[in-house]
């Protein structure tokens, strides 16, 4: 089974279950995710939603008008922020 088979056959229940364990850093019995499984559900849940079309403002980490600037350089910083570094 591919991760594109995985993905398809997760059914909307699971998505939410996921999104929940990894909010809460635990599984729904209890047991606490590590830093591996946490990864790989955030990893899963973000294929879920770009494989079944979920809108963005519905979406994992969504910011509403967050790059609400038109000066913005490729990682989101606002040229109006950047100051010289002066080594003395």
């Amino acid at each position: 089974m591919t991760l594109e088979d995985l993905i398809q056959s997760l059914t909307p229940e699971v998505y939410e279950n996921l999104k929940n364990a990894v909010a809460l850093g635990k599984w729904p019995n209890g047991v606490a995710l590590k830093d591996g499984q946490r990864e790989l559900c955030l990893e899963a849940i973000l294929h879920y939603e770009v494989t079944h079309d979920v809108p963005m403002e519905q979406r994992v980490g969504f910011v509403a008008g967050a790059c609400s600037s038109g000066n913005v350089d490729k990682i989101g910083r606002d040229d109006d922020d950047v100051q010289p570094l002066t080594i003395q």
